[in-house]
């Protein structure tokens, strides 16, 4: 009763800190946090689907004989799926003209099909590569239209609330990796029992969680909205500190398990613990991503961000260092890089949003992404070469540069005007 009494919830606590001036009702405010959570279980079960191919790599190896190009294309092949997706999706202004709800639903369980048919049907690399690309092509109206949910819930706190999103779609994509760790022996029922996690987030979506009221009515198609996105200094810049932040991400979050299984394998620990390991690594960038979420909307999300990318390139240059080391030193610096190498992502987006045409918000979303995801094949790819000439001592090394540029840009950023516009002026 004592606890009860003197410490608030942690609902109450955010609710207090984000809105104790924001505009709405009483009735919408608590309407915006259960949108939120909602969408945060949906983005979490959706996003499941990405890692659910690389999660399984070691199992295909044996069973199928890949090779090593053949296993980094399960991963690079869901990359150029999304960024396929979220080409034609900016192009075709899909997330502005029609209900950002029901692309979420539709391409979930769109995914979850082709997720559910390289589970049961692909038996080498010919069949599943194919499948994951079209997986990673129905992820792209997962992710952007989800944010474009939330944008319409959240002026204040959006960056939290951003932060919650991207640290939910953190969680699901380690998920998979827990999964193989504790499922089943057969990897075909771990990657089916993901497929049945994006339908249940798919129906959220579509039962559960509404638009906000700041949402506008739909817009016309235009096509020329792409190139507007690049002619807006402010956003431009935005989008150059988040492609430094991309050309680290997803290179880390696909190589440091595998990182992570040679470092243990060499203490002849059981493999199930680089499994476990690796979703806590991973999973570690949820809690980053709520945490600058909360410190941005207080203090600036070019700041944030910068500091973030400083951390997390820093882990960079280290991790290598431990390989073969102490398991605890290396897990230690390596949940620090999980949680720092995310914690900006949703930052970048916020920024969109504050500094873009809010009428072609969700066209200017999926296109920074379409660009970032694109990066992210290149240092993807990048890493095994390094390995093989280096060593796992040397390799993320590689990924440095990214965040440093990304550091510049947002830096720079934060001297212009309209920077003002940013979190309500804090930059």
């Amino acid at each position: 009763m004592f606890l009860r009494k003197t410490q608030p919830t942690l609902y109450a606590t955010i609710s207090r800190l984000h809105n104790s001036a924001h505009p709405l009702s009483d009735a919408k405010n608590g309407s915006r946090w259960r949108t939120l959570a909602l969408l945060a279980i949906a983005e979490l079960l959706g996003m499941s689907l990405w890692f659910s191919g690389s999660a399984v790599v070691p199992e295909l190896t044996k069973e199928w004989h890949l090779s090593e190009a053949a296993a980094s294309w399960l991963t690079l092949s869901v990359q150029l799926g999304f960024v396929a997706g979220t080409l034609l999706s900016a192009l075709l202004n899909l997330p502005d003209i029609i209900s950002p709800r029901h692309l979420f639903m539709l391409t979930a369980i769109a995914g979850a099909v082709v997720n559910a048919a390289f589970a049961w049907f692909a038996h080498d690399a010919s069949v599943a590569i194919p499948l994951r690309f079209l997986t990673g092509m129905c992820l792209a109206g997962v992710y952007p239209p989800a944010m474009k949910i939330l944008a319409t819930w959240f002026r204040h706190g959006r960056g939290l609330a951003l932060g919650v999103l991207v640290g939910a779609l953190t969680l699901g994509k380690a998920a998979p990796y827990l999964i193989n760790g504790i499922g089943s022996q057969n990897w075909r029922h771990n990657v089916m029992f993901v497929s049945l996690l994006a339908v249940v987030g798919g129906l959220l979506v579509l039962l559960f969680v509404t638009d906000g009221p700041y949402a506008l009515p739909a817009a016309r198609f235009d096509w020329k909205q792409v190139g507007k996105v690049f002619r807006n200094r402010g956003v431009r810049l935005a989008n150059l500190g988040y492609f430094g932040h991309m050309w680290e991400l997803y290179a880390m979050w696909t190589w440091i398990p595998f990182m992570i299984r040679a470092s243990l394998s060499l203490r002849k620990s059981d493999p199930s613990l680089a499994e476990v390991a690796s979703f806590l690594v991973i999973g570690c960038g949820a809690l980053g991503c709520v945490a600058a979420g909360l410190i941005a909307d207080r203090v600036g999300r070019t700041i944030v961000t910068s500091w973030a990318m400083a951390i997390s390139g820093s882990c960079c240059l280290i991790i290598g260092l431990l390989f073969g080391a102490n398991p605890i030193l290396l897990l230690i610096v390596a949940a620090i890089w999980g949680a720092s190498v995310v914690a900006d992502s949703a930052q970048f987006s916020a920024c969109v949003t504050e500094l873009g045409d809010p009428q072609y918000m969700g066209t200017a979303l999926t296109i920074q992404t379409c660009l970032g995801f694109l990066l992210t094949t290149i240092s993807i790819e990048l890493i095994p070469r390094f390995v093989n000439l280096v060593g796992w001592r040397y390799a993320f090394v590689a990924l440095a540069p990214g965040p440093l540029f990304g550091v510049i840009s947002m830096l720079r950023l934060r001297k212009l005007p309209e920077a003002m516009k940013i979190a309500q002026g804090r930059r």
